[in-house]
């Protein structure tokens, strides 16, 4: 059951914001459309910034799950998702604070990202400060990225702005980590 309340919770939230901006949706909305307590929805979530959290958590979720060198056709399918909910993502984007926003992006970003640089670094000697460097600077390209498709409408061309973003990747994570190959 409460697996089952938590899931009815998060997908009113979904529903909601599909229909008004964030700064609008209100706990006592959600219990209310929910048929639920107000100590029910306290159970699972601390307050609405942390049912936001764990909604996006659990939105961005659906598209981590990628090969070593194929996260440009998860890339994708997230910009794909943003523009088939565009009042949905503008909802949020738009009404949330940005020091909000942005913590959350690099965030989220920050375990994937690093763990593919990982993943391309794997026998390099080389410095955690460099590895972590490396995942920087391609975090700032994705984020980048993404916040430009954000500003244009979500009118860029969505395959031609990720193969980019893999060729300029691949070139900052290839050129970063020459140096640092054993010599043969």
């Amino acid at each position: 059951m409460s697996h089952t309340t938590k899931a009815l919770i998060l997908d009113t939230f979904s529903e909601q914001l599909e229909r008004m901006p964030f700064e609008k949706i209100t706990v006592s909305g959600i219990i209310k459309t929910c048929g639920i307590s107000r100590n029910t929805f306290y159970y699972h979530f601390d307050d609405i910034y942390d049912l936001v959290d764990q909604w996006m958590d659990q939105e961005l979720g659906k598209f981590t799950d990628y090969a070593d060198d194929d996260w440009p056709s998860s890339i994708k399918a997230f910009l794909y998702a943003c523009r088939d909910h565009k009042k949905m993502v503008y909802h949020l984007f738009d009404s949330l604070s940005r020091d909000r926003l942005e913590r959350y992006v690099f965030t989220a970003t920050d375990n994937a990202i690093h763990e593919y640089v990982s993943r391309r670094a794997a026998g390099l000697k080389l410095p955690p400060q460099r590895l972590a460097a490396i995942s920087n600077i391609c975090r700032y390209a994705i984020i980048g990225y993404f916040l430009r498709f954000l500003w244009n409408g979500m009118h860029d061309d969505v395959e031609e702005a990720v193969n980019e973003l893999s060729e300029v990747f691949s070139l900052i994570v290839n050129e970063s980590l020459a140096g640092f190959a054993e010599p043969q």
